[in-house]
């Protein structure tokens, strides 16, 4: 059963700190395991690669088969049935549409000393996209990563996808076929995240790694940082729901089971003003739990990190939200726009009761990559803006040096630094 909290008990912030601090990942050993897979992977290359990738998902791969031919590639995606491939390309549309509105124009202006100020954006020259591919197959992944990238105008995207006994979805091909993706390698895991980030004879390195992964991928993306940019360090995936009165709880169930059935744990949090919804809603998600395939699965996330939490008031809702920092937050009720402003802390907002979080998983337009384990308090979803970097512009004429070299000069003094003090100097006496 899920954990349930009254925000009006005694004991109820020691409960809820609790539940904040309660770890959904892995043990401290798998840094340890990364840093020696990387290290091979630097040593080695692709027979580190290789012999990872075979070790752990059975791939049967060589350093000559690690990518995908074009023609590979057009065979899997041909295999997709074509009401696949429309609602793929439905998909696709609509996240290219919305990630369009999210480029940056270059701003350069001469301010009133007529020193010449601004910003000119570039996008990076190569990104490395990692997908999901073992328990789960994610096409919608590849869309969501590949189409900002390519709306930014990132030259060269490289993606890397498990394929456990060699096998791979074929909608993973398909989705890759219409985000535009040519350059996938068979290997996953932190093999697959050192090979992006150094380099091999076979998979050429990038300038930053993006997309979600297990555990080993997360450690991985946090130790490769710096020789590469990453997106985040994805963790479990969460949702949290508002609900008051209005909100039908077999609705409102069925949008907890469906962040629990991505195992690996995930959490669902309920919080509520209406402790007969708060029972009811439980006892749906028991019904519905009983048809659902993943059962197993979804029961196991539910049962370890599901939580219920029941509010005075909406007010207190919104508190507890910015304090949880969902990676999704779903708001239940009548009126969602008198809460959207007050949620500061949140990686996707969705609203009203006809907005299912799935809905932003896969159509709504909107990137489902979104910043997990309280990190919305400092991150935003995956954007347009992750593939680009921005540059300060800045120009003097005589004039303008003449009239910002005083100051700068005394500043050099101050910092001790003589040397900046007469690289403008020299030019004025000049």
């Amino acid at each position: 059963m899920p954990i349930r909290l009254d925000s009006q008990a005694a004991n109820f912030e020691a409960e809820f700190v609790a539940l904040l601090g309660s770890k959904r990942e892995s043990s401290q050993e798998v840094g340890d395991i990364v840093a020696t897979i990387i290290a091979e992977v630097r040593k080695r290359g692709d027979d580190a690669v290789v012999d990872y990738t075979n070790t752990f998902d059975k791939a049967g791969v060589t350093a000559q088969t690690l990518r995908f031919t074009e023609e590979e590639i057009e065979r899997g995606a041909a295999r997709v049935t074509p009401e696949v491939v429309g609602a793929l390309q439905f998909a696709h549309d609509r996240i290219r549409a919305h990630h369009e509105k999210q480029k940056p124009q270059d701003h350069i202006y001469q301010d009133h000393l007529g020193v010449t100020l601004g910003n000119r954006w570039t996008a990076v020259e190569a990104v490395g996209i990692y997908v999901p591919g073992g328990l789960a197959s994610y096409p919608s992944s590849v869309l969501m990563n590949a189409v900002p990238a390519k709306v930014a105008g990132v030259e060269r995207i490289a993606m890397v996808v498990p394929t456990p006994n060699g096998q791979l979805s074929s909608s993973i091909l398909a989705a890759a076929k219409i985000a535009g993706v040519t350059e996938i390698y068979r290997t996953g895991g932190a093999q697959a995240v050192a090979a992006l980030a150094y380099g091999t004879a076979t998979i050429k390195p990038v300038d930053k790694i993006v997309g979600p992964g297990n555990a080993f991928v997360a450690a991985a993306k946090r130790q490769v940082f710096g020789q590469v940019g990453i997106d985040m360090i994805a963790g479990p995936s969460e949702v949290l729901v508002i609900a008051d009165g209005s909100a039908n709880p077999a609705w409102v169930a069925a949008d907890l089971i469906a962040q629990t059935e991505h195992g690996a744990g995930a959490r669902s949090i309920l919080i509520t003003t209406e402790k007969g919804l708060a029972s009811a809603v439980i006892a749906e998600v028991a019904r519905q739990l009983a048809l659902l395939p993943k059962e197993a699965i979804a029961r196991e996330g539910w049962d370890n990190y599901g939580a219920v939490i029941t509010v005075p008031s909406l007010d207190e809702a919104v508190i507890l939200a910015n304090r949880i920092a969902s990676e999704h937050v779903e708001l239940a009720i009548d009126d969602p726009q008198s809460l959207v402003a007050r949620i500061r802390n949140a990686g996707a907002i969705f609203l009203g009761h006809h907005t299912p979080e799935a809905i932003g998983d896969y159509v709504g337009g909107s990137n489902h990559v979104l910043p997990t384990a309280g990190s919305a308090r400092f991150a935003s979803g995956l954007g347009v803006l992750d593939f680009m970097k921005r540059t300060s512009i800045l120009g003097c004429d005589p004039s303008s040096l003449s009239a910002l070299a005083e100051a700068a000069v005394i500043l050099s003094e101050v910092e001790a630094l003589d040397g900046h003090g007469r690289s403008i100097s020299i030019r004025l006496n000049h």
